[in-house]
């Protein structure tokens, strides 16, 4: 496989839509697939939604938790598997930080390094006794591309999440999340129709109200409440998965594009905030 790096203001992205894990394992079995299949279509990076390893704790899947030795050893799996597909990965996953719980994503390079990882740090309130809330915020950059990451809740409900990251250079905030069940329920039909979930409508404000890309990912569950999107700096949706679908969704990112120009005119300190 030949390397994928950024030629001239563009850089293909890959969203990875993957049915839910059984166990780790079968999860590290899927990401290789969707890692492999990203890297045909020649994305440079691809990002998994929230917690996939071991899988986000949700009523209808027994998630079998995993501990720190196990969580350590799959973050090196998904190293070898970079290396080997010649592709960054953004890999949610579970982490301990000596006795404390962290719901993360592990930000690894094509080249198998670990350049850190973001914690989500404003929890839903169903998630206080699961996980500890981080408390710091992390720029990164692959290939020239500078990018942020929020999870889930904090990027549909804390605006300020992504703001910070578009303020300081960010192309493209990923946006790992999970919404939706499988549990029979409702299945959309439509992108963005008045009638879903709001989720989608947020979308594209985080994207707009910066002026950078906004990709958020969820999983490929029978009814979901949004889709695996990538939206535009101007607020639209540029492509998305369809509902339920499994398969990784590509998409292009535009630095010049991404001026963060709303964002970089953002006056804090009439708000009493702290730069």
């Amino acid at each position: 496989l030949k390397s994928r790096v950024m030629t001239g203001k563009r850089v293909k992205i890959g969203l990875a839509s993957p049915p839910f894990p059984k166990s780790l394992k079968d999860g590290l079995r899927i990401v290789e697939d969707f890692v492999q299949e990203a890297a045909q279509k020649e994305a440079t990076i691809l990002c998994f939604p929230e917690t996939y390893l071991p899988g986000y704790p949700i009523i209808e899947h027994k998630v079998e938790k995993a501990n720190a030795t196990e969580l350590q050893s799959a973050l090196r799996e998904v190293c070898r598997l970079a290396v080997k597909y010649k592709i960054a990965i953004l890999i949610p996953m579970d982490w301990y930080e000596g006795d404390q719980l962290l719901n993360t994503v592990q930000v690894v390079s094509a080249q198998g390094e670990v350049l850190g990882y973001q914690t989500k740090n404003q929890l839903d309130p169903t998630e206080d006794n699961v996980w500890k809330a981080g408390t710091e915020r992390h720029l990164f950059e692959v290939s020239g591309l500078k990018f942020g990451i929020t999870i889930c809740h904090e990027g549909f409900r804390y605006p300020e999440s992504v703001r910070w990251a578009a303020m300081r250079g960010a192309h493209v905030v990923f946006h790992p999340h999970l919404t939706g069940s499988d549990i029979p329920g409702i299945l959309p039909v439509e992108w963005g129709h008045m009638d879903n979930c709001y989720y989608e409508k947020a979308m594209l404000m985080r994207a707009n109200e910066n002026t950078i890309y906004f990709a958020s990912i969820n999983y490929a569950l029978k009814y979901p409440e949004s889709a695996t999107s990538l939206i535009s700096p101007e607020g639209k949706c540029v492509n998305y998965q369809p509902y339920a679908k499994a398969g990784v969704m590509i998409g292009e990112i535009d630095t010049e594009r991404a001026t963060g120009l709303l964002a970089k005119r953002f006056k804090p300190e009439l708000y009493g905030i702290k730069k």
